[in-house]
């Protein structure tokens, strides 16, 4: 197996280069083989500028103009790995700190054969939240059990971003068909692999909220989730068939 980790970035200097030095400690145990791309929108502090300064050959950096979602981030950055064969299994990751390398070993060793998805849980036993405020927790609960009743989904964390994807299952997909660009790219991927008859296996993680830099959380985000997701499960309902056509090759 190897790896991509892709790690989107918007002002994230700090953050990130202490990200790539836990990664850098995991990937000299010789345990796991994977690499890393840097997928940064322009950011004014320098994020790229920086990154490449660490002249790791493991590390790219993939240059986008300009700041508009993560969705389209996302997207970018698993069309240019798709174009290498070498790389089997995609890893999405946030930059700021908030996803535990010292959780990725759990969440290789759960891959499944073929098409499958891996998700980072933090709602299942064993996993959890780290300051985060009550109020935090109950709005990521209860986005997750809306998208889940609304969509058919019996998974427990429908919004996390710490997640990894075969290659059998993100060529399977219609990605530029997608147009989720918040976080509820999260959402939609997850239905996506649903309709794909991809394995999932959740694995519990700690999420730990970030020190460093400012939350990209706005209510405009939660919005914008709860909108589409209705959307995707009014569509669910009305035409089956022709959703999955419009997800699934």
């Amino acid at each position: 197996m190897k790896a991509m980790i892709l790690i989107p970035t918007y002002n994230e200097a700090t953050s990130v280069v202490e990200l790539l030095h836990s990664l850098k400690d995991l990937r000299e145990s010789k345990d796991y083989v994977f690499d890393v791309t840097v997928i940064d929108d322009n950011s004014p502090d320098k994020t790229a500028e920086i990154v490449d300064s660490l002249a790791l050959d493991w590390v790219f950096v993939l240059r986008r103009a300009k700041k508009d979602g993560l969705g389209n981030a996302y997207r970018a950055g698993f069309a240019h790995v798709l174009k290498d064969s070498t790389y089997d299994q995609i890893v999405t990751m946030d930059a700021d700190g908030s996803h535990r390398v010292l959780d990725l070993p759990a969440m290789f060793a759960a891959i499944a054969p073929g098409k499958s998805i891996v998700l980072g849980t933090r709602w299942i036993a064993g996993g959890s939240v780290v300051n985060w405020p009550k109020s935090r927790q109950l709005l990521s609960r209860s986005g997750t059990r809306y998208a889940s009743l609304a969509l058919g989904i019996k998974l427990a964390d429908l919004t996390g971003g710490f997640r990894i994807y075969s290659r059998q299952l993100l060529e399977s997909l219609n990605l530029t068909a997608m147009d989720a660009t918040g976080y509820c790219f999260q959402i939609e991927m997850a239905l996506a692999a649903h309709l794909a008859d991809a394995t999932a296996t959740q694995v519990p993680i700690t999420f730990v909220e970030r020190i460093n830099g400012v939350s990209k959380m706005s209510r405009a985000i939660v919005i914008e989730a709860l909108i589409e997701t209705t959307r995707w499960g009014v569509k669910r309902r009305l035409r089956p068939n022709a959703d999955k056509l419009h997800y699934v090759k």
